[in-house]
């Protein structure tokens, strides 16, 4: 009987492990995203130019509390909502339509490593995000509440994921430029009367209804209450939580790896 093995999974046959196609993919991604002019300004140029300016302005009304606490959470959200929507759903629909995804689809990554790559690197990228919010933030005077930073990673994770599907789910389904449009339109629209940077109390009584079952609206909602009070904001966790298990059924029913 001969001692040599034969190889019967791709691994053995000389593929990397999973854990290291993901990371190699996702050190990929990263890499993308932040080389894109367009998608650096929309991740971290504008949402750091909201927070000073919001800092150092008196409008629009934040509600109570200390303007730069109540501001900081929000451009958090905004951070998140970029990286894990509009440039997820914008980089997506480009490799769709370019058969990139097909490719990849049928490489030993596999289409699970795939998505596992792109969340990995939409959490890498938004540590960088939030890094230098954050920085940004403490030297204009924010000082987060420590008791509830551990249910703003909670709500960061979350919300990432809810955007991701929701990213996969318009890239996997509409033409490129219908995305590149729609997901810059979402922007917009979530920006100026999502709940994120301006908090919904502030909004109209019968829009602040409708904003809060909104992912945008829960994920800022939820960091406000963890930064701001320190509490963890039941409602907005149904919210995001909702909204990341539908679309990811949606994703997972609708996603096509063909344009």
């Amino acid at each position: 009987m001969s001692t040599s093995a034969t190889p019967t999974t791709p691994t053995a046959a000389g593929a990397a492990a999973p854990r290291r196609r993901v990371l190699a993919q996702a050190g990929f991604e990263v890499g993308s995203l932040l080389r894109n002019g367009e998608q650096l300004l929309v991740s971290l140029v504008l949402p750091a130019l909201a927070l000073v300016g919001l800092s150092v302005t008196t409008s629009p009304s934040l509600g109570p509390g200390t303007r730069i606490d109540v501001a900081t959470p929000g451009i958090i959200a905004l951070c998140v909502i970029s990286a894990a929507f509009t440039s997820q759903a914008i980089s997506t629909g480009f490799d769709r339509r370019y058969a990139v995804l097909r490719y990849l689809g049928v490489t030993p990554l596999g289409r699970g490593g795939l998505v596992a790559a792109k969340v990995a690197a939409t959490l890498a990228v938004e540590a960088i995000q939030i890094a230098v919010i954050a920085v940004i933030g403490l030297a204009l005077g924010w000082r987060p509440e420590v008791a509830g930073i551990a249910y703003a990673v909670l709500f960061v994770v979350l919300g990432t994921w809810a955007f991701v599907a929701l990213a996969l789910l318009l890239a996997g389904t509409l033409r490129a430029e219908a995305v590149l449009a729609i997901a810059n339109l979402v922007w917009v629209l979530l920006l100026a009367v999502g709940g994120v940077v301006v908090p919904r109390s502030e909004l109209p009584a019968g829009v602040s209804h409708v904003v809060a079952f909104l992912p945008s609206a829960g994920l800022a909602d939820g960091l406000r209450s963890a930064l701001v009070d320190g509490t963890l904001n039941l409602l907005a966790l149904g919210v995001v939580l909702a909204w990341g298990v539908v679309a990811t059924v949606l994703a997972a029913r609708l996603f096509r790896f063909d344009d």
